[in-house]
């Protein structure tokens, strides 16, 4: 039977003598905005060790084109304002008590990354150039260009090179958390005192599995987009560190609430999918069907800058309806200049496979784009294993509730591993390493003989997600879907058993581990809330309630 308990894959309890042990004061999985940040924090306190499974700039931050919501002008907006459009996009599933702290926190928190170097659009006067997108009531996202995650990673890896402190490995894959597990402790989900003491990671250049200890880790490891066929993230968001802390036994909530993108570019043949940021329909560009006629009136009264789930389900809708592959989003009527200005990369994209945006519409269609569940964590970062926190698109704060206002997720990052950095210097004097902690076993694997199957099983993955459990679900789907997932379980399960392992391996086994969770969630769910819309529910329980697994 394919249930919650058998999914926890599996984890070693014995181990081989080789394999290097390093020992750090904090170890951050991932180096996007959340665990760069906290990095260049808590390097004040101690030493601290970076791992990222792809090259150093290599994150979900570095593609976030919009840019980060947070109250500037309080001449036309306020926190008021930006907390109630945070708490309408979320679907009455948002913590109110996380939401305030967001809004009230997040300006200050922009602020230091602009002291780091991070450079916003402004306008002539030397104000900066507030951006409007989808589910906002005002003008109040900042940005540079249409680069905006490019531009603050770039900022805070310059800091963190510079840091005596810091340490960072790229090509290094996070591949289980270390727990009592591995002194041979029995862990459920019951155990109410279960420690991290750190991570067994892949070096990918040398083929060896070490051992990473620290007294606090923080998984920053971003989305999990891959585990569908279409979508906007990097190829390294495969859901690692939600994967990872399921199989330790911590909480994951919510993951039923994957957000698609109403509009990536429609351009076959191209992984992953081009973004088309919310930012251009606030800058006036309207969604039309292939015979150039408006249709978001028809969905609800903000038109073309509705909340993200409710224009990706129009979109999707008008698509089945007329069978047809995609919509068009509408520039032409735009100041091309001042388009230029503001989204020059798109405007290049567009040009470099023929689409001229003062005479042509934009293809478009949703993708899979950002992971609003995740890992639980309350308002410090602090998930449900002792000295393990988590942050960005991996955790699941209440922030978002059942779908994320645009522009906030930057901001949840920047706020939340600021919060987790106060909480972890005030213990961080208690704590001590664990000893006794086993290497590795890798005794009695071997190569995989054709990796061609973990391709092709990757793939059969993406297609159930997909074709089952996408926009629009359903009873019939989702069970379909678990059955078809549960016997790619078992084969990918005996496959890691007998090899070696590789990080497309252990991606493999996160993406089945996600896409469980996905499946799962959506099945306890039983009504349309948000991004979850099941045509056997469909509509919304008075009581909203998180599903926790």
């Amino acid at each position: 039977m394919f249930c919650i308990e058998m999914i926890q894959l599996l984890q070693s309890v014995t181990f081989s003598y080789f394999g290097l042990m390093k020992k750090y004061d904090f170890l951050i999985i991932g180096s996007g905005i959340a665990g760069l940040t906290y990095a260049l924090k808590v390097a004040e306190y101690g030493t601290v060790c970076i791992i990222t499974k792809a090259s150093e700039d290599e994150s979900n931050t570095k593609y976030a084109q919009g840019g980060v919501a947070a109250v500037w002008d309080f001449e036309e907006d306020s926190y008021k304002k930006h907390i109630a459009d945070t708490l309408d996009a979320g679907a009455g599933l948002c913590d109110e008590k996380i939401v305030e702290i967001v809004v009230r926190e997040g300006p200050q928190r922009v602020q230091e990354v602009i002291e780091w170097g991070a450079k916003f659009d402004k306008t002539k006067t030397g104000s900066y150039d507030l951006g409007r997108e989808g589910g906002h009531s005002e003008h109040r996202v900042l940005h540079h260009k249409d680069n905006t995650g490019l531009e603050i990673e770039r900022t805070l890896l310059k800091q963190i090179v510079k840091h005596p402190n810091i340490d960072m490995f790229s090509h290094y894959f996070a591949i289980d958390i270390i727990t009592q597990h591995h002194l041979g402790v029995e862990v459920t989900r019951r155990t109410k005192n279960t420690e991290c003491y750190g991570v067994y990671a892949l070096n990918v250049e040398t083929g060896e599995i070490e051992t990473l200890l620290s007294l606090i880790t923080l998984i920053a490891t971003g989305g999990a987009g891959h585990v569908y066929r279409n979508t906007t993230n990097p190829i390294i968001a495969t859901g690692d560190g939600v994967a990872m802390v399921y199989r330790a036994k911590g909480k994951v909530e919510n993951m039923e609430f994957y957000q698609f993108h109403p509009t990536a570019l429609y351009h076959p043949g191209e992984y992953p999918s081009y973004l088309i940021t919310e930012a251009i329909r606030g800058f006036g560009a309207i969604l039309r069907t292939k015979d150039g006629k408006e249709f978001m009136h028809l969905y609800d009264k903000r038109k073309s800058l509705a909340p993200r789930d409710i224009v990706a389900r129009a979109i999707d809708n008008e698509m089945k309806k007329r069978g047809e592959d995609y919509v068009l989003l509408d520039c032409r009527h735009l100041d091309k200049k001042k388009f230029i200005e503001h989204f020059p990369n798109i405007y290049e994209k567009c040009h470099s496979i023929g689409i001229d945006i003062m005479k042509d519409m934009i293809p478009v269609v949703p993708a899979a784009h950002y992971l609003c569940g995740g890992i639980r964590t309350d308002d410090r970062g602090r998930t449900s294993i002792k000295y393990l926190y988590a942050c960005g698109e991996c955790a699941s704060t209440g922030l978002h509730g059942a779908n994320r206002l645009a522009s906030n997720s930057l901001l949840e990052a920047m706020v939340f591993s600021h919060r987790a950095y106060l909480d972890v210097i005030k213990k961080l004097r208690t704590l001590t390493y664990k000893h006794g902690i086993p290497k590795w076993n890798a005794e009695g694997t071997f190569n995989p003989e054709e990796m061609v199957l973990i391709t092709f099983t990757r793939q059969e993955v993406q297609d159930i997600m997909s074709n089952y459990v996408g926009i629009v679900r359903s009873n019939l789907r989702l069970n379909r879907a678990f059955e078809r997932l549960e016997l790619i379980y078992r084969e990918t399960e005996e496959l890691y058993q007998r090899t070696v392992v590789s990080p497309e391996l252990c991606e493999l086994r996160n993406l089945i581990n996600v896409g469980y969770l996905i499946i799962r969630s959506s099945l306890v769910r039983h009504e349309s809330r948000g991004l979850n819309y099941n045509t056997d529910y469909p509509k919304k329980l008075k009581v909203a309630k998180n599903t926790v697994l």
